[in-house]
Parts: structure tokens; C-alpha cells; sequence
């Protein structure tokens, strides 16, 4: 039997690794302390489901740290309203969180696996409004495009084209830039017409794999 306290470890997450940090935003720290972080991780490493690192999620993926998560999700801005695409579904936590926040979450992942395992995740938590697609996140997902905002979960080489294409007008898209090893979290808008880009630290994630990032 597990009898472990996971609320109550949540509950210190997000006091001691996001709002001590100085993420305030209510409807995010809502979805944080709603959402069973535990539940996203493999059963031998549900007890470190709550710490301030990220963790394997298998297929040489991860499940990221919860305030790079929470940082990202911060910088959409988001207003309840949205349509979001989500480029990196892994585990399946972010996407929960992005649901309880937005009104319709598209998310894409590469690797069926991963993809599966989600979705049976998800499913079994009773979320309605998620759309979980197997695809090469890099070309997004025109067909129910244009997004309000695009959210992506692993480093690029580069801002992938067709996902500014698929940004709405004063739409917003966070993603991490730079090499294999270390990136800048880029917060991008588009404003009238223009793309206006934004840097909002140093971070680092798994390799954006596919036409628009890296090959392999």
C-alpha cells in the first residue's frame, strides 16, 4: 500500500518551488494543486514525483521540473478562453494543466508510446477537452489551426516556421532555442502583423525532433 501524503507534498511544491519563486498567477497555482503529478511517473518514482527536478519518463524523454513548467505556462498569459496547441504531450502533466486552463488543448508527440501511455492517463483523470495527436510537432497541426497560443516542451535549433504560422493575431508561443545542450525560452507574440520576440532565460530540454528542428 502506498500511504504517502501526495496533497500534501503537492500543496509544498507549489508553496516552496512556484509561489516563493514568485509565480502568482491564481488559475495556474489552482491547476498545480488540482492536478496529480504522481500519477504522470512511473510507480518507482511516484515518491519523487514532487521534487525540484525533472524525471524519465522512458523513450529518452523527461517530465519537466515543475517550475520550468509553471514558467512556461506563466508566459502564455493565459485567460481561460484559449485554443492551444502543445507540441510534446510526454507524460501527459502539462497537458492536464494547460486543460484545466484553456478551453481546448491540441497536443502532438512524436512517439507513440509516449502518446498512448498519455492518453490512457488523461482519460482515466475524466479530462474532455484535450486532442491528443501522434505527428512531428515541428509542422504543427494546421487543420484545426489558428492558435491563440502554441506551447512547446522540448529545445529547438531554431522557432519552427509553420508554428508561427499557426499563431493566431495576438496570439503567443513559448519555446526553448538553442543547442542540444542549453537553450533560451523564447516568448514570441504577434502583434498587427509583426513577430516580436522576447527572452525569458536559460533553460534546458530534450531535442525538438523533426522537419522544422533536429534531424535526429
Amino acid at each position: 500500500m502506498d500511504f504517502r501524503d501526495y496533497r500534501r507534498e503537492r500543496d509544498l511544491m507549489v508553496e516552496e518551488q512556484i509561489i516563493r519563486r514568485g509565480i502568482r498567477d491564481e488559475s495556474l497555482i489552482a491547476a498545480l494543486r488540482k492536478v496529480p503529478r504522481h500519477q504522470f511517473v512511473a510507480p518507482a518514482l511516484k515518491g519523487k514525483a514532487y521534487d525540484d527536478y525533472p524525471l524519465p519518463i522512458g523513450e529518452s524523454q523527461t517530465i519537466s521540473q515543475p517550475f520550468m513548467i509553471a514558467t512556461m505556462i506563466h508566459y502564455l498569459n493565459l485567460t481561460g478562453t484559449e485554443k492551444l496547441l502543445e507540441i510534446g504531450t510526454g507524460s501527459g502533466y502539462q497537458t492536464a494543466l494547460l486543460a484545466e486552463m484553456v478551453e481546448k488543448v491540441y497536443s502532438l508527440e512524436r512517439l507513440p508510446r509516449l502518446a498512448q501511455i498519455a492518453q490512457e492517463r488523461l482519460n482515466q483523470l475524466g479530462y474532455k477537452n484535450i486532442l491528443i495527436t501522434i505527428r512531428d510537432g515541428t509542422c504543427g497541426l494546421p487543420e484545426f489551426g489558428p492558435y491563440d497560443r502554441i506551447i512547446v516542451a522540448a529545445g529547438s535549433p531554431e522557432v519552427p516556421s509553420p508554428l508561427v504560422n499557426q499563431l493566431n493575431e495576438g496570439g503567443i508561443l513559448v519555446i526553448p532555442v538553442g543547442d542540444r545542450f542549453a537553450q533560451t525560452l523564447l516568448v514570441i507574440e504577434k502583434r498587427e502583423g509583426e513577430v516580436i520576440q522576447n527572452e525569458a532565460g536559460g533553460c534546458v530540454f530534450v531535442p525538438l525532433v523533426g522537419k522544422y528542428g533536429w534531424k535526429t
